[in-house]
């Protein structure tokens, strides 16, 4: 073994053991910098891009200066926003001004309405590229167009949380955001997604990170509680419940925008605001398997199901040949 192997190792060695050691003090402190980087995670379809969109619009209404970064692959997060119209990617404007030999000017990829400026990044077509390199990209490209010289109250980010690539993690794994927030319901598959960012958080907090978890919202809330009592359980609170209602569901599919002061749920989206706005960075504890499915109840997930192994004659079917032993078999005496 050479000696820069045997200290890459050493190196290595002291990284896990310092990750794998609890921590009692819990750091809150509030952001130093003036414009609160927020990223928000949760399960593919859960409803983070409503949940976006209508907050967004409710802190422009409130004076707040707000910027909104679809940082999903689908490029959806605008959607409601500019009322179904697509939105030119970042990636895919600076593909095509790349080849024009030209450069990518604000305009070129941020657009605003009602007070709220977005954009999105992209991603690659299915089968031609990493969407969480892409992501790295695009947010090189946004550096480059100045990012950290601008000028908001709120920049939120609308991460996927069940994809588990570099790029993905992008906002925890180098503190690019001082808070993350979760959005989940009250199904298991959600909830498994929001544990899993928790324990990114807590991994990274203990590599010397400073990101935590500001809170939970529940969306398309039906009253079970199991997603209330998984923000009980890793210590989170819970910022808003938006309930499984079917004029939101009709508004939404519509492209129609509900988070303002002129509708009946503007009060709702004005209180998620303040919550978003002054909840602190939480340090969660996230939850094991058998904790996280303890919250459902056993008929609902399949408690109580038994691993079975299968064998060697189960794998090879109807090509399965018994085999002679070698064993020697005396007789009997």
């Amino acid at each position: 073994m050479t000696e820069q192997t045997a200290d890459l190792r050493d190196y290595d060695a002291r990284l896990r053991e310092e990750a794998s050691t609890p921590t009692l003090e819990i750091p809150h402190s509030e952001p130093t910098k003036k414009t609160q980087i927020i990223a928000i995670y949760g399960k593919g379809g859960i409803g983070k891009s409503f949940t976006l969109a209508n907050l967004s619009h409710m802190m422009a209404e409130q004076g707040k200066r707000v910027l909104l970064i679809g940082c999903d692959p689908k490029s959806d997060t605008t959607s409601l926003l500019f009322g179904g119209k697509a939105c030119p990617t970042i990636i895919e404007t600076s593909t095509h001004k790349k080849l024009a030999g030209e450069e990518v000017e604000i305009g070129d990829v941020c657009f605003k309405r009602n007070g709220v400026f977005a954009m999105e990044l992209g991603g690659p077509e299915v089968g031609r590229g990493c969407g969480g390199r892409g992501i790295i990209h695009g947010f090189e490209l946004l550096e480059k167009l100045g990012f950290h010289d601008w000028d908001f109250d709120f920049v939120l980010l609308d991460f996927l949380g069940d994809v588990v690539c570099g790029g993905f993690g992008l906002p925890i794994a180098r503190d690019m955001a001082q808070k993350v927030i979760l959005v989940g319901s009250n199904d298991l598959q959600s909830l498994y997604v929001a544990n899993n960012v928790c324990s990114a958080v807590e991994y990274f907090r203990k590599m010397g990170g400073n990101v935590g978890v500001a809170g939970l919202v529940i969306n398309k809330d039906d009253g079970t509680g199991e997603a209330q009592a998984f923000a009980k359980s890793v210590d989170i609170p819970v910022l808003a419940a938006i309930p499984a209602d079917e004029d939101l569901r009709r508004k939404s599919a519509n492209y129609q925008i509900v988070g303002t002061g002129e509708g009946p749920w503007g009060p709702l989206f004005a209180e998620l605001g303040t919550n978003v706005s002054d909840a602190p960075p939480l340090r969660p504890q996230a939850l094991n398997q058998d904790q996280l499915l303890a919250l459902f109840d056993g008929d609902e997930i399949g408690a109580g199901v038994v691993l079975e192994p299968a064998t060697e004659r189960d794998m090879r079917g109807k090509n399965a040949k018994p085999k002679k032993s070698l064993e020697v078999i005396y007789d009997e005496a």
